[in-house]
């Protein structure tokens, strides 16, 4: 009794039914989701179009809610659609029919090739999914959804089972109208529904409708065959001759040229859709005993093919194994595992004694003991060593490859005359090529028939057929090794532009030219002539050099240190001679004169002006351009840094001043400023003493500030022509640079300097196929590819995974042509058909490629459906025929060929059935029912949306 009084006991027992549950707390987020998304509510529209479902987007929109611990996906799917009627949507709703059972019994949208599941079963243009979450269980019973999700216009449905069934349940309710959506799926059909028959049996008793007769049952079939056989069709890609590749046997042919194509047909299957579509009960018929339904007098056919997944295509194999060497990190000698304690050790004996050798006196011409010998002695143990392992590349295609790359190498090296008119050929084509082709200059490559180029091809080549990253490292050494020759023995570099480097193209290519200026300046020192690769002239005001001291001097080039470089002289009496000519310089004798510079002559004396022979500036490569900045630019912004910033600036000036006045003795300031910059030098008409009018010039403003650069320069500016001076470009220093920068590139640095040329060289080849093709959407693939590899490659240090996504990209497009090739052989376009069937044939195959599914005009009548048909009994008799012809040559002989049909069995069947019955009572609205069916070897799946009239139930 004392616990029943008890009033804290009797608080306890309270239960506040007030309290939303979670399901109540579901429903109303499901609720507030609707509206957010305004799905509440009457909805109009048009009726749908013939193939709208396919041809316009649709949008999607995702939230996600919870039940309790579960989590739910809610997605709403919405064809885009334009409004037909500019109506209010708050209309009367017993006047609105729900959307949903209007596209129930639309058929211009039968059989969608591409569209969601819940599209091609029940034709719907909006709906929502309530799925199950990521990592969330099945949802095993729709009971619940079905008692509580009954208030929207817009079909629900709700996934049930597991996912890969693909099991849904919804429904839409209406003013007076509720449409249920169920489904069946089994693995296997039953025997009795296999044939429209028996599902117009399951149809019929689903509807239970009251009516007697029924009203008329709008049927629409469409059978699926597939073709996987190509037996009369032999795939068009010609393979390349491997075994002649294996063995050596290469010329410049099939270096020169990359691989296309797939190795494999790119086509694995043909699917064939025929189709009959709003037919009757009574027209057709179709059971376990007979059927109507023949192939060939489908009124529709349409047509899709299947991609083979990933085809092994050539020129994507060659550029992806060309690309996997960047991530290669060993360096040649680790690579060619040449360095063993005793070969370095005679080496490094070698090498520390070459300039001990090159200095003792010996009765040895001085030229075998150059630095050229050492290096080929070198080259010689090199090449014994490597005969005691087996090496990468044969001495075949070594010697193929390196006359591919310098064809100049057949002839007689001692007739340099042959040489220099082979390469000035060269640079005559180069220049000629280089104005009609711009793609090397986007994707910073080099030109097509450049030595760049060509190595670029015969690496990638190399790297696939004849050993990988050994051959490379092989292939690398030989040809570094070629460069040193070539410069030791003033031999120009085949297939490079004369001139300083184009700062357009990669860095390898800027650094091959700068070495064959270096060769250049050297033959022309050697043959002590000045040719205008060495020497530069200024010949008038209007062709004068710039202003301001001129731009790209290296820091090189400018030095206080005591290495000066002079032309040496043969004997002692031309040194002393050259001693008295400094001796007299200042005074009257004229050196390193050019031409007249008009009609000028010098202000202080009635001598014409001579214009000077001067030094060409050093030329430079981008990586030498960028370290000049960085120095430049450490020197800061004060008042000293400015000073000596102009200095390093002004080793060109200077050298110009000093040949001015070696070609101008008792010149001034004034002359060399007429000369050089003329708008420096301003003239203005006065009268002198007389009255007469004069002309009379003074120096700009600007040359009159305190400590111009120019007039400390012409203070200190000798008298000495330009065959004297110190050389601002220093050949012998910067080739060597450049023989030790090639010589420190691994196979990985190598792949990235020879990148550009490589996909160059690919888009090249893919153009080239395209352009036998005309795909449109080839070309505007290769205008992206293009324009992503133009960014990519800009930079000096490109991202490896945006290349591997670039050379897929190519990939994918040489598969579209591939693809392309493939189905114009199987349709035979170039096998001699009739013009006007071949344009429709072309039309046709261009369709397949860049749409999902394709009608066949004429069905089985037409161009299109006469090869098709062909192809199909070609494949039957190559599977059935053959077994059976050597029974009957074993019996006896019968001709079984009438028997083995045309088509095989349908790989898929799909029915759908449509009707207007009042349901439930005979006395309901006519409402629209639907069951969409579908037959496969391994599935039979029912979709039925079927209508009630709940006005009076």
């Amino acid at each position: 009794m004392a616990a029943d009084s008890d009033p804290e006991s009797e608080v306890f027992e309270i239960t506040d039914f007030t309290t939303a549950s979670e399901w109540e707390r579901f429903i109303s987020r499901l609720e507030e989701l609707l509206n957010d998304w305004k799905l509440i509510g009457s909805r109009v529209g048009k009726p749908l179009e013939k193939g709208e479902i396919t041809s316009s987007s649709w949008e999607e929109n995702t939230q996600e809610i919870n039940f309790a611990d579960f989590k739910f996906s809610i997605t709403h799917h919405c064809l885009k659609q334009e409004s037909a009627e500019n109506e209010s949507r708050e209309e009367a709703e017993e006047d609105v029919c729900p959307l949903a059972l209007q596209d129930l019994l639309c058929m211009n949208n039968d059989f969608p090739p591409r569209a969601h599941c819940l599209v091609r079963w029940f034709g719907v243009r909006e709906f929502v999914v309530i799925s199950p979450g990521a990592n969330c269980e099945a949802v095993v019973s729709e009971s619940k959804f079905s008692s509580s999700l009954c208030f929207s216009l817009v079909p629900l449905f709700v996934q049930i089972q597991q996912k890969w069934r693909k099991m849904y349940a919804g429904e839409c309710q209406g003013p007076g109208v509720q449409t249920d959506f169920e489904m069946v799926h089994l693995r296997k059909a039953p025997g009795q529904y296999t044939h429209l028959s028996g599902l117009l049996d399951i149809f019929k008793n689903k509807m239970s409708c009251p009516l007697t007769p029924l009203p008329p049952i709008s049927i629409s079939i469409r059978f699926t065959f597939v073709l996987q056989d190509w037996q009369q069709c032999s795939w068009p890609q010609q393979p390349p001759d491997f075994d002649a590749l294996l063995a050596g046997e290469v010329g410049g042919v099939e270096f020169g040229k990359l691989p296309f194509g797939a190795c494999e047909d790119p086509i694995s299957e043909l699917h064939l859709a025929t189709t009959w579509p709003n037919l009757t009960e009574g027209i057709v018929v179709d059971n376990d005993v007979y059927s109507d339904l023949d192939p060939l007098q489908a009124p529709h056919w349409s047509v899709r093919v299947r991609k083979a997944d990933n085809p092994q295509c050539l020129l994507g194999e060659f550029l992806m194994e060309f690309f996997k060497l960047c991530c290669r990190k060993e360096s040649t000698e680790e690579i060619l595992g040449r360095n063993p304690v005793e070969e370095e050790g005679k080496e490094n004996s070698d090498i520390t004694q070459a300039l001990s050798k090159l200095t003792e006196p010996a009765a040895v011409p001085i030229h075998k003991l150059s630095v050229s010998s050492m290096v080929h002695s070198a080259r010689k143990r090199m090449r014994r060593h490597r005969r005691t392992e087996e090496s990468p590349l044969n001495n075949h295609v070594l010697n193929s490859i390196l006359l591919y790359l310098f064809p100049d190498a057949a002839l007689d090296k001692t007739d340099l005359s042959d040489v220099k008119s082979t390469q000035s050929g060269v640079c005559g084509r180069l220049t000629v090529f280089s104005c009609k082709q711009h793609l090397y200059n986007q994707l910073k490559s080099a030109p097509s028939d450049s030595l760049t180029y060509r190595l670029a091809l015969c690496v990638c080549m190399v790297n696939f057929h004849h050993g990988g990253v050994r051959a490379v490292a092989h292939l690398w050494q030989e040809f570094v090794l070629e460069m040193r020759y070539r410069w030791e023995n003033n031999c120009l570099i085949y297939g490079l532009a004369c001139g300083a480097p184009d700062l357009r193209c990669c860095l390898l290519h800027q650094k091959l030219q700068m070495l064959n200026c270096c060769i250049e300046r050297k033959r022309a020192r050697d043959d002590g002539g000045k040719s205008g690769a060495s020497d530069r002239s200024r010949l008038g005001p209007e062709s004068a050099g710039p202003a301001e001291v001129s731009p790209g001097k290296s820091w090189d080039s400018w030095s206080d240190s005591e290495e000066e470089f002079f032309e040496c002289l043969s004997d002692t009496e031309e040194m002393k001679e050259t001693e008295s000519e400094k001796k007299t310089a200042n005074k009257s004798k004229a050196e390193g004169r050019l031409q007249p510079h008009g009609k000028l002559t010098l202000l202080n004396s009635p001598e014409p002006l001579f214009i000077p022979v001067t030094q060409e500036p050093a030329p430079m490569t981008e990586d030498l351009l960028e370290e000049q900045s960085e120095v430049l630019a450490k020197l800061g912004t004060s008042a000293e840094g400015a000073h000596l910033r102009a200095r390093m600036q002004s080793a060109c000036l200077l050298s110009d001043m000093e040949s001015f006045k070696a070609a101008n003795p008792g010149c001034c300031l004034e002359d060399f400023v007429r000369w050089y910059s003329p708008r420096d030098y301003v003239e203005e008409e006065g009268a002198d003493e007389a009255g007469q009018t004069v002309i009379r010039g003074d120096l700009s403003t600007r040359m009159k500030i305190p400590g111009n650069m120019w007039v400390e320069a012409w203070e200190t500016a000798k008298a000495t022509p330009a065959r004297r001076q110190k050389r601002l470009f220093d050949d012998t220093k910067e080739a060597e640079k450049v023989l030790h920068y090639l010589a420190l590139q691994k196979p990985s640095d190598l792949t990235l300097h020879l990148m550009p040329c490589v996909l160059h060289a690919a888009l090249l080849k893919i153009k080239e196929e395209e352009a036998s093709e005309d795909i449109a959407s080839v070309r505007k693939a290769l205008q992206q590819v293009t324009a992503h590899a133009s960014k990519l490659l800009r930079h000096p240090n490109p991202d490896f995974k945006k290349l591997e996504d670039l050379i897929l990209q190519m990939s994918a497009v040489e598969a579209v042509i591939a693809r392309a090739r493939s189905l114009k052989a199987k349709f035979g376009i170039a096998g001699g058909e009739r013009e006007e069937d071949a344009d429709e044939l072309e039309r046709f195959v261009s369709c397949l490629l860049e749409e999902p599914e394709v009608s066949v005009v004429g069905a089985g009548r037409g161009p299109a459906g006469n090869i098709i048909h062909k192809l199909f009994v070609s494949s039957q008799r190559a599977a059935l025929l053959a077994p059976l012809e050597d029974e009957a040559g074993r019996s006896g002989g019968t001709d079984d060929r009438k028997t083995v049909p045309d088509f095989p069995p349908p790989a898929g069947r799909e029915v759908l059935l449509r009707t207007c019955v009042p349901r439930p009572a005979p006395y309901s609205k006519a409402l629209p029912q639907r069951l969409f069916c579908v037959l496969l070897r391994d599935e039979f799946r029912l979709a039925g949306a079927f209508s009630s009239d709940t006005s009076f139930f």
